[in-house]
């Protein structure tokens, strides 16, 4: 399992990173502001008020899923079975690597090697932004273990840059001294766990398992295995789709919400008819948006029932540049699937086919793309060049 951390290279000032989902809480602070008593969920107005000087970050969610989704592809070159399971951790299969590479400390080896390469890439990419929270090294976190908990504990415990390994027989032992705190529990269940005098997994998986049971039902069935070590879950990869991107980049920030709305929905349309979806429905859409000054906004749902239809909301501010992507597909009905196979979809095809040839001979003697779609976005301005805007051509 490898984990993205955060470094923990001292700041000469206290720092807090705001939450992408709501801009009122904090999502990650400093050791500064951490002395300070800031904590993350904490609220702007508490945190303010036991640090008058903390100083607040604005998040770039579209930044952030950039660089996790290029930390999954690389963690792809080593071992086919990856699973992304949350921004900044992911999950690796090691099954039959062995072969390939040797012992665990090899396959380790490989794995902080394939990333420090992919964060040499994004430094070069990326060398006109300084980050506050700049680190000199690696700040990936390495755990080996037989199962996904295991290895999230090892990671979790381990230091920037480094990896902790744990054999397989050694599980109990290594997870007798972590607090309880690494469990997936509630508040509640914590809260009763300490009123017991019960504060490390050790004590936990000291006690009778049916005790356990009988005072939290089945999830302390789970509970108890997980700090036994009893449960190795196994990485479940996951098949990366195509995704369909439609964007548009304006000349100029953009903040009315009409405008933005009427744009999102002629990218959504022009997603819908992208020749990649025909017999298929959406399944999950992200819009995302690079604001004014660096910032970024992202919105991700996941629909319940697979649709064709358009639904979205346009983000609040200045927008630069809006884009809709449909990441995950559903088979759509049979009629669907015959409408994609009939004459007229042949017909179509082979247009496409036309155009993608010609799109290719007029960039090799231009050098450079020159095609665009002209859209209507603001029809009933008296500025013509905020009637329309031009967006690349895509056949």
């Amino acid at each position: 399992m490898a984990r993205q951390g955060s470094s923990s290279l001292p700041l000469p000032f206290p720092l807090a990173l705001l939450s992408p989902d709501t801009g009122r809480r904090l999502w990650q602070v400093s050791p500064v502001a951490r002395r300070a008593g800031v904590k993350p969920g904490m609220t702007v107005s508490q945190a303010i008020g036991l640090c008058p000087t903390l100083k607040l970050c604005e998040p770039d969610p579209v930044h952030y899923d950039e660089q996790f989704s290029r930390l999954v592809a690389t963690l792809a070159t080593v071992s086919p079975v990856v699973e992304p399971a949350e921004l900044g951790r992911a999950y690796i299969g090691t099954d039959g690597l062995e072969g390939l590479f040797g012992a665990p400390e090899k396959i380790v080896e490989m794995i902080q090697c394939g990333v420090r390469n992919a964060e040499c890439g994004i430094a070069n990419e990326s060398s006109l932004v300084k980050s506050a929270l700049h680190t000199p090294h690696s700040t990936l976190r390495v755990g080996w273990a037989r199962g996904k908990f295991v290895s999230w504990v090892a990671a979790s415990r381990a230091k920037p840059g480094q990896a902790i390994i744990v054999f397989p027989g050694e599980e109990g032992e290594y997870l007798a001294a972590q607090s309880i705190a690494v469990l997936p529990l509630d508040p509640d269940t914590h809260r009763r766990l300490l009123q017991l005098g019960i504060r490390t997994l050790g004590a936990l998986a000291a006690l009778p398992e049916e005790a356990v049971v009988s005072q939290f039902g089945r999830a302390g069935r789970r509970m108890w295995r997980l700090a036994a070590g009893r449960i190795a879950e196994p990485v479940v990869g996951r098949v990366v789709p195509e995704p369909i991107v439609a964007a548009l980049t304006f000349y100029s920030p953009v903040g009315e919400r009409e405008l933005l709305a009427r744009t999102l929905d002629t990218l959504l349309d022009r997603a819908l008819k992208n020749p990649r979806r025909i017999g298929w429905r959406v399944h999950v859409v992200c819009v995302r948006a690079e604001l004014e000054h660096g910032a970024s906004w992202r919105a991700t749902a996941t629909l319940k029932d697979p649709t064709a239809d358009r639904e979205q909301s346009p983000p609040a501010g200045a927008v630069e540049r809006l884009a809709v992507e449909f990441t995950a597909f559903a088979p759509g009905t049979a009629e669907l699937q015959l409408f994609a196979r009939d004459a007229n979809a042949a017909a179509r095809a082979g247009r496409r086919h036309a155009l993608k040839s010609a799109v290719r001979e007029i960039e090799l003697r231009i050098k450079r793309p020159m095609l665009y779609h002209v859209i209507e976005v603001q029809p009933w301005s008296r500025l013509p060049e905020r009637r329309y805007a031009l967006i690349d051509y895509e056949p």
